[in-house]
């Protein structure tokens, strides 16, 4: 759409910080006034808005996006959210090594126990380790754990972990992403570990390229998110 607005700015009230474009608040696809808990989130979103040229484009609104989806679409129905986030800890990505070749299954361990051992330490909740694909059943004060520790998430912040669970297949990556454990870069590389491993050898198709991009942008955003909800400006 056509730009209608000349300022993007900071507001601020008694739901939290906004973003007004020439005085007129902006809005959620569901027509609520768009708020967040941190000034500088709404910074970043204002500037979002700022940089549009002659026309909107939609897709160069990202914070605004996940903003927006913590509003209209976590808020009202977090107890779902939280119990399909929280499910991915009965299948995590992580628990799953490859029985051959040796060199994946150590990368594999390499990268991937670290991250199990904090998530044990961190939630309490250790997890179980298996080879090939066959489902394991993990210990349900594990699954219990985890579903705490989703709970205990506001709402921003549980859009941010379930857009992050979602990209990186994997409850554990993506709170080791959320509570600062892993950078977005290092939680992208584990969740594509196998990926990775087979394009080494066999090469990447665009199709796979433009879909790595895409989770790529995604857990970066997730990252980002969860990074300016953080920031405390005075």
């Amino acid at each position: 759409m056509k730009r209608f607005y000349t300022h993007a700015t900071v507001t601020e009230g008694e739901q939290g910080f906004g973003v007004a474009l020439d005085g007129r608040p902006v809005r959620t696809p569901a027509k609520f006034v768009l708020t967040v808990p941190t000034r500088a989130l709404a910074e970043a979103i204002a500037a979002e808005w700022q940089a549009q040229g002659e026309r909107v484009d939609p897709r160069s609104l990202p914070l605004t996006r996940l903003a927006s989806i913590a509003r209209d679409l976590v808020q009202p129905r977090r107890s779902a959210v939280v119990a399909e986030v929280a499910k991915y800890a009965g299948t995590d990505l992580v628990c799953y090594r490859a029985e051959e070749p040796a060199e994946l299954r150590a990368r594999q361990h390499a990268v991937w126990q670290p991250v199990i051992d904090w998530a044990a330490e961190r939630f309490e909740a250790p997890l179980d380790v298996t080879s090939g694909v066959l489902p394991v059943p993990q210990p349900a004060a594990t699954l219990a754990a985890f579903a705490s520790a989703v709970e205990a998430y506001d709402t921003h912040r549980l859009a941010a972990l379930h857009l992050a669970t979602a990209a990186l297949g994997s409850l554990v990556l993506a709170l080791a992403l959320i509570e600062g454990r892993l950078d977005a870069e290092s939680a992208f590389a584990a969740a594509q570990l196998d990926e990775s491993f087979q394009i080494e050898r066999w090469g990447e198709d665009p199709e796979q390229t433009k879909r790595r991009a895409a989770i790529k942008e995604d857990v970066a955003l997730a990252h980002r998110f969860v990074a300016l909800l953080a920031a405390v400006k005075t």
